[in-house]
């Protein structure tokens, strides 16, 4: 099975955290899975970019450290690491959440 790479805990940077959040349409990603959809494959966000473009975001948030991603057959499966992100700096993706 292909494995995509991720950042350890330790290994998640402030700098690319925020950078990454900094995009509109990386953060209404955020945001969907934040609000309870925990497990969506790609194609069910309806973002207003193109495919290539919806596949840089994904893995600009990916090698942040913000979402985990996982082949499942032919799909990826996207997931929120919040609690991975609430160990390395607590709060921040809540506050950044509720600031949007």
């Amino acid at each position: 099975m292909r494995e995509l790479e991720h950042p350890e805990i330790d290994d998640i940077r402030i700098d690319a955290v925020l950078a990454a959040l900094a995009d509109p349409v990386r953060r209404s990603i955020v945001t969907e899975l934040a609000a309870g959809n925990h497990d969506m494959v790609c194609s069910a966000f309806d973002l207003p970019v193109t495919n290539s473009t919806k596949t840089h975001h994904f893995r600009v948030l990916r090698e942040a450290g913000i979402i985990r991603q996982e082949y499942r057959g032919t799909s990826i499966h996207n997931s929120l690491r919040i609690d991975d992100l609430d160990a390395r700096f607590p709060g921040l993706l809540s506050a950044i959440l509720t600031a949007d």
